[in-house]
């Protein structure tokens, strides 16, 4: 979505008796109405959590209705302009994953080229989802995107750099997982 363009209108759906679930279609989306929601700092309101196509907004409803909330939600005109870049970090990389020779085999790049690949593009943080600190990043090179694997792992270590389908990860801690491990962070 371009800084100019007007964010598409959500399709707003009851979540409970204290939030919306605004459905966007779009990453790009979420963050523009997550921001324009924030900026207008409607009463009551108590969470904004990012989804990967939607957004949930919930309030205190003993200080808002979701009435209301509805009605400044739809009266809001985003564009892009509201939405701001975040910090950018740099995290090394020790691309020694157990799975880094079936990724080249899935791209057809040589293992080195997977690691120029996974680092040649910036990723993003879309949403933050499975386990508590496990962020879902998005943006990268498109050659990447791998399968799951057929069969999760019980254990996958804390650090553990992954990829699978459009999305990247850091594991924050131990935990099972399915996507394929190109490396480790320290």
């Amino acid at each position: 979505m371009s800084t100019l363009e007007v964010a598409p209108r959500p399709t707003l759906r009851r979540c409970g008796d204290s939030g919306w679930l605004l459905d966007l279609g779009d990453n790009a989306a979420v963050h523009v109405w997550a921001a324009a929601i924030r900026e207008a700092s409607f009463e009551g309101v108590i969470e904004i959590v990012p989804g990967l196509t939607s957004l949930l907004v919930a309030v205190n409803p003993n200080v808002t209705t979701l009435a209301s909330l509805r009605a400044g939600i739809l009266d809001l005109q985003p564009s892009g302009r509201g939405a701001r870049a975040g910090a950018s970090h740099v995290i090394d990389v020790h691309y020694d994953g157990e799975d880094l020779s079936a990724v080249a085999g899935f791209t057809g790049l040589p293992e080195r080229d997977v690691v120029l690949a996974h680092t040649g593009s910036p990723w993003r943080v879309a949403f933050c989802g499975f386990a508590p600190g496990f962020a879902y990043l998005v943006g990268g090179d498109p050659r990447l995107r791998v399968p799951r694997r057929d069969e999760a792992r019980v254990r996958v270590p804390a650090g553990a750099v992954a990829i699978a389908g459009e999305f990247a990860a850091i594991y924050p801690r131990v935990s099972p997982g399915g996507w394929q491990l190109l490396g480790h962070t320290d």
